[in-house]
C-alpha cells in the first residue's frame, strides 16, 4: 500500500512523533500502521488529524484512482482495470459489458 502520510507530514510541518501524539498511541505503533496494512477507521483517524481527506493519504498510481465503499466492504481502485475487475465481481458483469467514462 503506498500511503502518502510522511510526505503529508513533511508538507504540513508534522512529525510523526507528533502526530502519533495527536492520536494517543505510540510513534512505533504509528509506524508499523503506516508500513502496513491500516484500517479504514485508522486511516480516517489519520487523515482527520492532518486536516486531508483519506483519498489524499494514498499516492495515485494512475489517473484513476480512489476509494469505493459497497456493503460495508471498502476497495481500493488504482487504474481502470482494477475498476473493472470490481465492477465484474460485484456486480457479476462479464467482460462484454460496456462501462462508460466521462471527464468532469
Amino acid at each position: 500500500m503506498n500511503l502518502r502520510i510522511k510526505e503529508i507530514c513533511k508538507a504540513k510541518g508534522v512529525t510523526i512523533t507528533g502526530l502519533a501524539s495527536e492520536l494517543n498511541i505510540k510513534q512505533e505503533s504509528l509506524s508499523r500502521t503506516i508500513n502496513g496494512n491500516p484500517t479504514i477507521e485508522t486511516l480516517d483517524k489519520i487523515a482527520k488529524a492532518l486536516n486531508v481527506s483519506i483519498v489524499e493519504l494514498f499516492e495515485p498510481e494512475s489517473d484513476f484512482y480512489g476509494i469505493i465503499q459497497y456493503k460495508g466492504i471498502t476497495y481500493r481502485i488504482d487504474g481502470f482495470d482494477a475498476f473493472k475487475r470490481l465492477c465484474m465481481e460485484v456486480f457479476n458483469l462479464d467482460e462484454n459489458y460496456k462501462i462508460k467514462v466521462s471527464k468532469e
